[in-house]
């Protein structure tokens, strides 16, 4: 805590320094970097908020479709542009944003019937998957039974009590 006292002393004491040389009106006559102004944006796709400067809102806006995306939902839309090969940006945001619309909609409210939903969408691929290799696969390994055994074991049993 001393150490953060005197770094902020130090600072202020150059910082008046500065001003009594006359030059506060200009701060980049103060070598001090200029502050850009930091906006609360909501992303258009999962409804995060984030601080962003005004130009790095423009370069969203640029860069995907006139929409505003957070960085997570920017880093789901390249991954999805290099799941499935040669997507355009375009599409991959257009799949992110169902997927999010999908969540925001069903997932927060119900998270039970959301997993449910994706079990379901999981059985029914599997499914169309082995219909189209040719149907289900016959079991190996297994015994077959040609006939039953009682009648036989009904016979001996029979044959035991003549005796």
């Amino acid at each position: 805590m001393d150490n953060l006292q005197r770094t902020k002393s130090d600072i202020s004491s150059v910082l008046q320094h500065i001003m009594d040389q006359g030059n506060d009106d200009d701060p980049a006559s103060t070598g001090l970097p200029t502050l850009s102004e930091v906006e609360l944006a909501k992303c258009e796709c999962c409804g995060m908020s984030e601080e962003c400067s005004g130009e790095y809102i423009e370069e969203m806006r640029k860069k995907y479709s006139g929409k505003l995306i957070c960085g997570l939902c920017a880093e789901a839309v390249k991954e999805e542009m290099e799941k499935n090969g040669g997507k355009t940006r375009e599409e991959a945001l257009e799949v992110h944003m169902n997927a999010c619309v999908r969540f925001n909609r069903l997932g927060r409210a119900y998270p039970a019937l959301y997993q449910a939903d994706d079990v379901k969408k999981l059985l029914k691929k599997s499914n169309s998957d082995k219909a189209a290799k040719g149907g289900v696969p016959p079991r190996k390994g297994g015994l077959a039974r040609s006939s039953s055994c009682i009648p036989a074991i009904t016979k001996d049993m029979q044959d035991k009590l003549r005796v």
